[in-house]
């Protein structure tokens, strides 16, 4: 089901036998909804404890430290204002963010460079923060949300300027297909950003897929997961009929974002534990394999593409 709050609310292939193709598009639909179930064990979490360790905005995902000393907050901001250069962002200008977790893109945004917004995710309790927060910011007219998932939920007619997805293609199984919906619901000229943690390459996904620590992040913290090589990423944004613009790497950025958010666990440790026992260790331990990995096993890129016609 999906569910629309805010102020603009708004198969698979043929079988030789209609009785398996009943079966096969019915297999196809249930399973983006099963694995949405198991991503939400993560993010369904309280939401105080996302509190505790993010910055102020709760942004899920890559800071920008890019000049010396920059605090958790101001490399966070750094990077959604270094998004919005690569979206070529302008005031009034339509943007939906996928898995737009705690609003911090969305509400920056709008409240930033005056921009309409959408934010989709599947994780119930987070909808309501984000209206509480449009608000409290004074933006509650250019923001609203979508619970559900992104490969058929019933969205706001585009065209949209920008489609933004940063740390959650992760959780979506088929690429292409995601990326022709991003595609389908840009103007002509319109920007797709994507940021993602990544293998290194196709062998170190062979050798480290179903690797103990690969396994603990997947299934112990986020229920479903499937990490690719950037090569994955650019093949499917090209299959999708996008023009790839620009890459950069992030991981350097990652790791540092991640010191901070461990410091952050540590020093609220016991706040944690009264929201939930044991989740500060579990959250350090999910910290800790994730940084263990750069540049060995794993990278962080942004991919930024065009719909170029």
């Amino acid at each position: 089901m999906t569910t629309v709050t805010g102020s603009a609310a708004g198969t698979t292939a043929a079988t030789v036998e209609a009785a398996a193709a009943t079966v096969a598009a019915a297999a196809d639909e249930a399973a983006p909804a099963a694995q949405t179930a198991q991503t939400n064990q993560h993010y369904d979490l309280d939401p105080r404890i996302f509190g505790l360790f993010l910055d102020p905005l709760r942004k899920y995902s890559s800071g920008y430290y890019r000049e010396p000393g920059l605090t958790l907050e101001r490399a966070q901001e750094a990077k959604l204002r270094w998004v919005a250069g690569q979206l070529g962002l302008r005031g009034g200008d339509r943007l939906l963010d996928v898995g737009c977790g705690w609003g911090a893109l969305i509400l920056f945004m709008a409240r930033e460079y005056n921009a309409r917004v959408v934010g989709i995710s599947p994780a119930g309790n987070q909808h309501g923060y984000i209206a509480g927060r449009a608000v409290d910011l004074g933006v509650a007219d250019r923001v609203s949300t979508v619970q559900g998932y992104f490969e058929h939920a019933a969205l706001p007619a585009g065209p949209f300027d920008a489609v933004t997805m940063l740390g959650s293609i992760v959780h979506m199984p088929d690429l292409v297909h995601v990326m022709r919906r991003a595609r389908s619901l840009l103007r002509r000229g319109g920007r797709y950003y994507v940021s993602e943690t990544c293998f290194r390459n196709a062998a170190a996904r062979d050798e480290f897929d179903r690797r103990a620590g690969t396994e603990f992040v997947r299934n112990s913290i986020f229920g479903w997961g499937d990490m690719r090589p950037l090569s994955d990423l650019v093949r499917a944004a090209e299959d999708a009929g996008f023009s790839v613009v620009g890459v950069e790497d992030l991981t350097d950025d990652y790791r540092l974002t991640i010191d901070d958010w461990i410091t952050n666990v540590d020093r609220s440790a016991e706040e944690i534990d009264q929201i939930r026992p044991g989740m500060a260790a579990t959250l350090r331990h999910y910290l800790e394999v994730a940084n263990a990995g750069w540049g060995y096993t794993t990278k962080h890129y942004a991919l930024v593409c065009q719909r170029s016609r």
